[in-house]
C-alpha cells in the first residue's frame, strides 16, 4: 500500500557527502520501521540503517557507524541518510523500505520489510 520513493544518490568523489531521501506516499507511516539497504549486482541486500516511526530509535551496520545518519521527518512522511566520508565500499544501489510490524530483532534483515523502493544508485570514485 505505502508506495516509497528514493532520492538524492549521485557519483560523489571519496571522503565527499550525500543525502539520501526516502519519501512515502499512498498513507502517513505511523508505526513501524524504515530501513536502508544497499546492495551490488550479484549480490544480496545488506542492511545499512533502520529507524522506528515513533520514538526515533536508530540502528546502523557496524561498517558504516560514524559516518552514516539516519534520520526522519514524520511530518513530511520522509526519511533520509546522511552519508559522511564515503569510500569506495560504500559504492551502491541503495533502497529504503518499510514494515509495519518489524521488530527489533529482525531489522537486518530485508525479509522483514514489505514495501521497497526502486532504488537510488551511490557511486562512490575518483
Amino acid at each position: 500500500q505505502v508506495h516509497l520513493a528514493e532520492s538524492g544518490g549521485g557519483l560523489v568523489q571519496p571522503g565527499g557527502s550525500q543525502r539520501l531521501s526516502c519519501a512515502a506516499s499512498g498513507g502517513t507511516i505511523r508505526t513501524g520501521v524504515v530501513g536502508w539497504f544497499r546492495q551490488l549486482p550479484g549480490q544480496e541486500r545488506t542492511f545499512v540503517a533502520a529507524i522506528f516511526r515513533n520514538g526515533g530509535h536508530t540502528y546502523y551496520a557496524d561498517s558504516v557507524k560514524g559516518r552514516l545518519t539516519i534520520s526522519r521527518d514524520n511530518a513530511k512522511n520522509t526519511v533520509f541518510l546522511q552519508m559522511n566520508s564515503l569510500k569506495p565500499e560504500d559504492t551502491a544501489l541503495y533502497s529504503c523500505a518499510y514494515g509495519a510490524g518489524v521488530i527489533l530483532s529482525s531489522i537486518r534483515y530485508p525479509t522483514a520489510y514489505g514495501n521497497w523502493g526502486q532504488g537510488t544508485l551511490v557511486t562512490v570514485f575518483s
